[in-house]
């Protein structure tokens, strides 16, 4: 059965009879009012899964986002103060016209371990958004959470699907309060219609709870990447880098980077170059570089915009994921691994468990077996190779999940207004 996720007006009702819309054997997403809470701000340094989902979903829909709800204590830095005097700027706001979409700041207690500020934010959450939803006109939207606190939405919104978008262990990230986080993700995962992960790991954990999980992993613009392979500029800081150069892409933060094994890596090969481009510290401000920056032939170059990543993958002769081996990373399935083989690169990593069975990933646990299998992909690569890599990686899309994700939505029975919780 289709299900019918929100009241379409009756002058329209000859454009779709709900707003999953078949395109030949291809639904998608189309016509639909969607709230989105996500796990970051929408204008962050890094786009996630979250971002670059609802950005083209917001080409076809009415589409809030709801923007962080300070799942992380804050910490005394630069950063996290920053953050925190523009919540408070942007929480006096109402929901703001970005990239397409509407953006709403929440003002919300950051202190989630304590059943006073549970309390509060169960009030102070459905009365923001309620707001808000009724300003822009949205009736039974889809609720698409990357967070289980979302839960406390369902009654208020009354939505015509729940979904629950699991991308991470967040329970395991530093500054989290466990018991919380994955006391309410067990209740939210109960009541989702839908709840899509990411990596295997996330997905048997919570078929354990929720009726219907789809194993989503991350993919990657591979458009944008493919142009990589074409001729054209290269970063201005990688040109005159030694090579090979081995380049990683993405937050370099010592929760997910395993910094000794990139370290030992960049001693026992001196004469190659190895570049980290990207955010120091988002997410952890407490990362310590200093014994990377201590390498010579080790470059952190910083943050780059998400469409200037070919110009630095075009001059890489390999792409690294160097994550180390902990419960957060246990269920991470990188973003940059598609990046990577859309640009054609060969891709060695750690053997983290979701890229056991991902065709041209190559994996070893130690830095030994990083060097070898880098040095093999190094002397066997070729023009050839990378456009069939980037070939196999073009199913591997957005837009392609994206036609999943609503093949999947046309093929659940309809929800009736959401009550309260049993």
């Amino acid at each position: 059965m289709r299900a019918r996720l929100h009241t379409t007006p009756p002058e329209i009702m000859h454009a779709m009879d709900a707003c999953t819309t078949p395109t030949g054997n291809a639904p998608r997403l189309r016509g639909c009012d969607i709230v989105c809470v996500g796990f970051a701000d929408w204008n962050t340094e890094l786009w996630t899964n979250q971002h670059h989902l609802m950005s083209r979903l917001a080409r076809e829909n009415r589409v809030l986002f709801v923007e962080s709800l300070g799942l992380r204590r804050p910490q005394i830095s630069g950063r996290d103060l920053k953050r925190v005097f523009k919540r408070l700027r942007d929480g006096l706001r109402g929901p703001r016209r970005t990239d397409g979409l509407n953006v709403l700041s929440p003002l919300v207690l950051p202190f989630h371990a304590h059943s006073t500020a549970r309390r509060i934010n169960g009030w102070l959450l459905p009365m923001l958004v309620g707001r808000a939803t009724r300003r822009l006109g949205f009736e039974r939207p889809i609720l698409w959470a990357y967070v289980p606190q979302a839960e406390a939405l369902i009654q208020t919104l009354k939505p015509g699907l729940v979904i629950y978008h699991c991308v991470d262990d967040i329970a395991a990230q530093p500054g989290i309060d466990a018991a919380s986080f994955s006391s309410a993700e067990i209740g939210f995962a109960k009541r989702a219609d839908l709840v899509l992960a990411s990596a295997p790991t996330l997905t048997a954990r919570l078929s354990e709870v929720a009726h219907d999980v789809l194993y989503a992993p991350n993919v990657a613009d591979v458009e944008l990447f493919a142009t990589a392979l074409d001729p054209g500029p290269i970063d201005p800081a990688l040109v005159e880098l030694r090579h090979p150069l081995i380049v990683f892409t993405g937050a370099v933060v010592a929760t997910k980077l395993d910094v000794g094994l990139l370290v030992e890596l960049a001693r026992a090969q001196p004469d190659w170059s190895f570049a980290l481009v990207g955010p120091i510290g988002l997410g952890d401000p407490r990362t310590d570089v200093s014994a990377l920056t201590a390498e010579p032939n080790v470059h952190l170059l910083g943050r780059r915009a998400y469409e200037q990543l070919p110009a630095v993958l075009r001059a890489a002769d390999a792409g690294l994921i160097p994550y180390a081996h902990n419960k957060l990373t246990e269920s991470i399935f990188p973003m940059k691994v598609y990046e990577y083989l859309a640009a054609g690169l060969p891709v060695v990593a750690t053997a983290l468990p979701s890229l056991a069975e991902v065709a041209d990933v190559a994996t070893a646990r130690d830095a030994g077996g990083i060097a070898k299998l880098l040095r093999d992909a190094l002397a066997q690569d070729s023009r050839q190779h990378r456009l069939e890599r980037s070939r196999r990686a073009r199913g591997h899309s957005w837009d392609a999940r994206l036609q999943e994700i609503a093949a999947r939505i046309d093929a659940l029975p309809t929800r009736e207004p959401a009550g309260p919780s049993s």
